[in-house]
């Protein structure tokens, strides 16, 4: 018989890495600051700002992540303190 706690702990793991694997993929701005930059002609200052938008959209995923992590935690201590 599978164990089902196996089959999560994957599914956790690939959950995962796919949510810390967003902010990397989304290289983006919005249209009047890339219109705004390009501009200029500077590219070093526009992959500045890239850098900076995806950095200030991490912070978020990684508290929800930590905190979606500490819920998980404390449901399943939870459970298995009822079961005992």
């Amino acid at each position: 018989m599978k164990d089902k706690r196996n089959g999560i702990s994957q599914k956790l793991v690939l959950l995962i890495f796919a949510y810390f694997l967003l902010p990397v993929l989304s290289f983006s701005q919005c249209a009047m600051c890339r219109a705004s930059l390009e501009s200029s002609g500077d590219n070093a200052k526009v992959e500045a700002v890239n850098d900076g938008i995806v950095f200030l959209m991490a912070i978020p995923y990684l508290l929800v992540a930590g905190i979606g992590f500490v819920v998980y935690k404390m449901y399943y201590s939870k459970k298995k303190a009822n079961q005992s």
